[in-house]
């Protein structure tokens, strides 16, 4: 194998792009701990108006903002639209962590504007989700769904986190999905029958909101990490 050997001389400022990082964890935290608890509702930037699982997500939001709770999404179009518009209605705290991309994502109108955070950053945005989180709410959506998703999971699973509810909406949409994680991921081995237990199913925002309330029955609302 032959390597140039200029490769090596390349000059870069990768390092000065720690600076930039740092700066959009600091500014991110220094907003999100004034907020106070929230859920995170996650879902496709795709999803129309009259989509059934955007009418579900603005009715589960308003009902998480009349608990008390304030409402993350990704800041976006969609299922994101849906769940800061519900907090609004609930009069609740309706936060948008938006982020730059070359298609889909705007910013909607319906977040709060002392709450709406900008990242250039994926992974940062991503640990905000899950440090300002106290539940997770996820309704049908695609691989940024599915990433923020199982995310979540994993630092439950390895108890990076402490436990929180993590709430699919949609049976229809998920169940194969579950069926696989059962028949093949639990089946090979690859996670324990308990980490099933870490999420729950359900069809209705009724179900989703009883599932939150259930579980802050028996745990305390702390920071995550």
């Amino acid at each position: 194998m032959n390597i140039r050997k200029d490769w090596y001389e390349i000059k870069t400022n990768d390092s000065w792009a720690i600076f930039k990082i740092m700066a959009e964890f600091v500014d991110a935290y220094e907003k999100m701990a004034k907020i106070g608890p929230c859920i995170s509702v996650f879902g496709s930037a795709r999803t129309k108006p009259d989509n059934k699982y955007y009418q579900m997500a603005e009715n589960i939001s308003e009902m998480l903002a009349q608990r008390g709770y304030g409402v993350i999404t990704g800041g976006g179009p969609g299922i994101m639209e849906a769940g800061n518009k519900g907090a609004q209605k609930g009069d609740g705290k309706s936060v948008g962590l938006n982020i730059d991309l070359p298609f889909e994502q705007n910013g909607n109108p319906f977040i709060d504007p002392q709450s709406n955070l900008k990242f250039d950053y994926f992974f940062v945005r991503k640990v905000i989700f899950v440090k300002y989180s106290q539940g997770f709410i996820i309704l049908p959506g695609g691989f940024g769904t599915l990433d923020e998703m199982f995310e979540a999971l994993t630092l439950i699973q390895t108890k990076k986190i402490n436990e929180r509810p993590v709430v699919l909406v949609g049976i229809e949409y998920w169940k194969g999905l579950i069926e696989w994680i059962k028949n093949t991921m639990l089946v090979e081995g690859n996670i324990s029958e308990g980490d099933l237990d870490y999420f729950k199913l359900v069809d209705t925002e009724e179900e989703a909101l009883r599932y939150i309330d259930d579980f802050f029955k028996t745990h305390a609302l702390t920071p995550n990490f």
